[in-house]
């Protein structure tokens, strides 16, 4: 146990105290696809936030319209005020692309879509569905910073799971990358990369923030929405404004490192997020040498996890990090065309026009799909109402790795 500070307002769970927080005047945002449908993981997030009792619970949703219907009623048995945010419909596509919003969709553009209607309540708390160790102090936890003088704040837990490290992205790559720009850096130019360095576990998709602040996020539509969000609390926010939270324990699915939505892919997406961010706050990057320099630190740093797993008696496969460094260093150059989604109070499209197309397209899906049978891991009826899993779906449900 430890209580260190960093530059960033530091809060460590040094007991089990639930701190107060004004959970009834926050929207949550549950980002789910149609694999957190009946899951024991989403059931125990829902369940959970029922005795939170936010003001609200926003789930953008990532679904085929025959899945759509099953999916909201399932929602809509949960004790919670639950606005269920079908992000695929054809009247808010046409909506977007109207609006010149049309472009790439993912996990990024379903929560850009959510924070637009989360922007009625006071404070917005955004945390993922598939975390297997789900606790209601989760929520008071990243809410209280935000209620108590700071306008940000970001989850931060250790990922050991299975008698192993976990976290590979974070670890092998973005962190070595930060410590490779810093290396780079003049210190007068580095206040973006320190803030940066701040966060224990800037890929954590747990995050806290005022509705002033998230009004001013542009927002990254895919797989760098964690430091992309980094980036803009940064501009916004600062060190001064900003808080990590540690939420202890806490399990969630795990990707490989290939295929099309694996670590490598998302890596691509994680490093031209981290780049511009650093760019955009008057750093110079030199690309020529930033992969040998990322390498290098990647080096050292697999020197250290390897020491510390065997101090905890944990296993540690030295090879696979190494090649997993080896696959991500590819991956790194210049950011591409900037495709972020504008901040809300410059948005070319208001949040109830996506609430109103939005309703509308479930209000048909759920109107053709009426007869449809529900998806494969279909829930059975609990004494309560609600539904617990049979069994889960065979995809995995999206995590951080």
């Amino acid at each position: 146990m430890e209580y260190v500070q960093e530059r960033v307002t530091t809060l460590h769970a040094l007991t089990d105290h639930r701190p107060d927080a004004p959970a009834g005047r926050a929207a949550v945002v549950v980002p789910m696809t149609e694999r957190e449908y009946g899951t024991l993981a989403a059931e125990r997030v829902l369940s959970a936030l029922e005795t939170v009792d936010p003001g609200r619970v926003i789930v953008p949703l990532r679904a085929p319209p025959d899945r759509v219907g099953p999916f909201a009623r399932w929602l809509a048995e949960f004790d919670l005020d639950v606005e269920t945010l079908w992000c695929g419909g054809p009247r808010l596509t046409a909506l977007l692309a109207d609006r010149g919003l049309d472009g790439e969709r993912g996990k990024g553009r379903d929560v850009w879509l959510a924070l637009g209607r989360a922007l009625e309540e006071e404070y917005v708390v955004v945390h993922d569905a598939d975390t297997k160790t789900y606790s209601p102090a989760f929520v008071d936890r990243l809410l209280f910073p935000v209620a108590n003088g700071h306008s940000f704040s970001k989850g931060y837990y250790a990922r050991v799971e299975d008698g192993a490290l976990y976290g590979r992205l974070f670890r092998l790559f973005f962190r070595p990358l930060v410590r490779a720009l810093a290396a780079a850096t003049e210190r007068r130019d580095s206040g973006v990369i320190e803030y940066l360095e701040s966060f224990r576990y800037a890929l954590a998709g747990e995050f806290a923030a005022t509705t002033d602040l998230v009004s001013k996020l542009r927002v990254q539509r895919g797989w760098g929405l964690e430091v992309g969000t980094l980036g803009e609390a940064y501009a916004h926010a600062g060190f001064a404004g900003s808080a990590q939270v540690d939420l202890g324990r806490y399990e969630h699915d795990h990707r490989s490192v290939d295929g099309p939505t694996g670590l490598a892919d998302m890596s691509r997406a994680v490093g031209e997020a981290t780049l511009r961010a650093v760019e955009e706050s008057g750093v110079g990057v030199d690309y020529d040498g930033l992969a040998d320099r990322y390498r290098e630190a990647a080096a050292g740093l697999i020197d250290g996890y390897e020491t510390d797993a065997a101090f905890n008696g944990l296993g540690y496969d030295r090879g696979d990090e190494r090649s997993q460094v080896a696959t991500y260093a590819d991956a790194l150059g210049a950011p591409g065309p900037d495709t972020r989604l504008p901040a809300w109070r410059d948005a070319p499209v208001t949040p109830a026009e996506v609430a109103e197309a939005a309703r509308a397209d479930l209000a048909e899906a759920s109107e053709e799909g009426a007869g449809t049978s529900a998806p494969t891991g279909e829930t059975d009826v609990r004494g309560n109402g609600h539904r617990q899993a049979a069994s889960p779906p065979s995809d995995p449900a999206p995590g951080e790795d």
